[in-house]
């Protein structure tokens, strides 16, 4: 099976998905533009519509969806339109794109149950979209914060979050 979350920085969504049991790959790339073959450099001058996303191979045998609505919801903000942190723009837009009705669905459920237990303070503007073209991103940016771990960016910001995610998931 596949999922497609777009949840900021694809650097920080693709450790994540990683650490996940019964995650078979993540890669990182762009959906939801309106340019062919957009490249990153395009992509965040924020004129494609693209959305940086990770596409995840999943086996739901080991892993539902449901399951990894759970992480992606608990993992960035769902309720700052167009921004992550102090990434802005429509690149960074919180957008899960579906590959099925039963996706669309549970997704749909699953933000209704959110909004109605009042997880968040702010109204969820995470967009449930139908999966596109997706264009894989350029190879330096697979798995970067494992090879990059020096990188201010990783260390200051996705290797909190990652330590974050790992002590929450494992108990």
């Amino acid at each position: 099976m596949k999922a497609t979350f777009g949840g900021g920085c694809f650097w920080c969504t693709e450790v994540i998905f990683q650490n996940i049991e019964g995650v078979s790959t993540v890669l990182p790339g762009y959906m939801g533009g309106k340019v062919d073959n957009p490249t990153y450099e395009q992509v965040c001058e924020g004129n494609t519509d693209h959305v940086e996303v990770v596409q995840i191979d999943f086996d739901e045998n080991k892993v539902g969806f449901i399951e990894l609505l759970k992480v992606f919801f608990r993992t960035h903000n769902p309720t700052t339109l167009n921004r992550q942190g102090n990434d802005v723009g429509t690149q960074y837009r919180s957008v899960v794109f579906y590959h099925s009705e039963e996706q669309r669905g549970e997704t749909d459920r699953f933000i209704s149950s959110l909004q109605d237990d009042a997880i968040f303070e702010d109204q969820i503007v995470t967009a449930v979209e139908p999966a596109v073209t997706f264009w894989e991103a350029e190879n330096y940016h697979h798995d970067y914060f494992n090879q990059n771990p020096g990188n201010p960016y990783c260390a200051a910001v996705i290797a909190p979050k990652v330590q974050k995610f790992l002590k929450e998931y494992q108990s």
